[in-house]
C-alpha cells in the first residue's frame, strides 16, 4: 500500500512539475545505476523542490534525510516517514536533539544495506546562490558505516547537480545532470578523501559563478540571454569577461493573463509571500498552492457557474484559464 502510494503521488507530482516549469532537462541517465545501494550527493539551492524533482526523474525511489524541525506535528511526521523522508538533527535544533541523528543514521545504513538508495544534499544547508559550497561529512559517515556492516556491498555514490534558470518563477528551466558514479571502498576509511573526491565530481556539474562579483556577473549572463542552467555556457560566458549595462527587462503578457484567470491563488501567493523569510522557500510554496490550490480552484469555479446556469461559461473559462497556465510554461527562462 505505503508503495502504490508513493507511486501515485510521484505521477501527480511530476505531472505539475512539467506544468510549473518550463523545460526540465535531464542529463546522465546512463549514470544511474540498477540493483546496487545508491548514495546519492545532490548540491541543494530550492528546499522542496529540489528532492522530489530528484524523485520523480529516476526510478530509484530514494529515502531523503529531511531537517528535523518539519517533523515537529505528528501527523505531518507520519506523512513525511509515509514518502520515505527521514529527520537530520542539527545545532540549531538542539545539542540534545543531536544524539537523535544516530538513530538517522542507523536507518539510512539499513537502507543501503537493502541494496535502496539515499539522497543527501552534501552541502548541509541549501542556498540560491549558483556555486557548490563545501559537503559535510554526514554523506561519508553513513557510507563507511555500511561498508563496516557489510564489505562487499556493492555501493556507489551518484552525485547530482540540480541547476535552475530561476529559482523564484514559474516557468523558468531546471536542469538535473547525473555524474559518473564513485567508489567510496577505495577511499575507506579515510573521510577527507571521500569528500574531496565527491566535492570535484559534484563541482564539474554544478553550476559556478564566483563570489568575488557574483551579482555583476549574474546581471551580465541574464542581460546576454545566458542558459543559466548550463556550466558549459556560463564558464564560456565567464571565461570572456563579458560585461553588460544591465539586466533587460520583459514584461510577459502570458504571465499576467495567468495571474489573472487565477486571481484567488494569485492573491493567495501575494498574502504568503511576505511571510517567507528564506527565499530558498519560495518556489517550494508556490509550487504548493499550485500543486493543491489550482484542482480546488478550477472545481469550485465550474461547480459554481455550473450550479447558477452557467456551465458553458465556466467550461469556457476553465479552457483559457489552463492554456495561458501552460503558455507560462516558456514566460520565464
Amino acid at each position: 500500500m505505503k508503495n502504490f502510494f508513493n507511486y501515485c503521488l510521484r505521477l501527480i507530482v511530476k505531472l505539475a512539475l512539467n506544468i510549473y516549469f518550463g523545460k526540465i532537462i535531464v542529463e546522465g541517465k546512463k549514470f544511474i545505476p540498477k540493483d546496487k545501494a545508491v548514495l546519492i550527493v545532490c548540491n541543494h539551492q530550492n528546499a522542496l523542490i529540489d528532492p522530489i524533482l530528484i524523485a520523480t526523474n529516476t526510478n530509484l525511489r530514494p529515502h531523503f534525510l529531511t531537517r528535523a524541525s518539519v517533523f515537529r506535528q505528528s501527523f505531518i511526521a507520519k506523512l513525511l516517514n509515509y514518502i520515505r523522508m527521514v529527520p537530520i538533527y542539527r545545532v540549531r535544533d538542539g545539542v540534545k536533539n543531536m544524539e537523535k541523528n544516530q538513530e538517522t543514521f542507523d536507518k539510512s545504513v539499513d537502507v543501503l544495506l537493502n541494496k535502496g538508495s539515499m539522497l543527501i544534499f552534501g552541502e548541509g544547508s541549501h542556498s540560491t546562490l549558483r556555486n557548490l559550497r563545501p559537503l559535510k561529512k554526514g554523506f561519508a559517515r553513513i557510507a563507511y558505516q555500511a561498508l563496516e556492516k557489510n564489505p562487499e556491498l556493492d555501493l556507489v555514490i551518484l552525485p547530482v547537480a540540480i541547476n535552475f534558470s530561476n529559482h523564484l518563477h514559474s516557468g523558468s528551466r531546471v536542469r538535473i545532470t547525473f555524474g559518473e558514479t564513485l567508489n567510496p571502498k577505495i577511499h575507506f576509511p579515510n573521510f577527507d578523501a571521500l569528500i574531496k573526491a565527491t566535492y570535484t565530481a559534484l563541482d564539474q556539474l554544478v553550476v559556478t559563478i564566483p563570489d568575488q562579483e557574483y551579482e555583476e556577473d549574474l546581471t551580465a549572463l541574464i542581460a546576454h540571454d545566458v542558459d543559466l542552467t548550463s556550466k558549459d555556457k556560463v564558464d564560456q560566458f565567464l571565461a570572456k569577461s563579458s560585461s553588460s549595462k544591465g539586466k533587460t527587462q520583459k514584461s510577459y503578457l502570458r504571465n499576467k493573463l495567468m495571474k489573472l484567470f487565477h486571481l484567488p491563488l494569485y492573491w493567495l501567493w501575494l498574502w504568503l509571500e511576505p511571510k517567507i523569510e528564506d527565499p530558498a522557500f519560495k518556489a517550494t510554496f508556490k509550487f504548493i498552492i499550485g500543486l493543491v490550490g489550482v484542482p480546488v480552484w478550477y472545481l469550485a469555479l465550474y461547480f459554481t457557474l455550473s450550479t447558477i446556469g452557467h456551465q458553458d461559461w465556466a467550461i469556457s473559462f476553465l479552457f483559457l484559464a489552463m492554456i495561458f497556465l501552460l503558455a507560462n510554461r516558456n514566460g520565464q527562462q
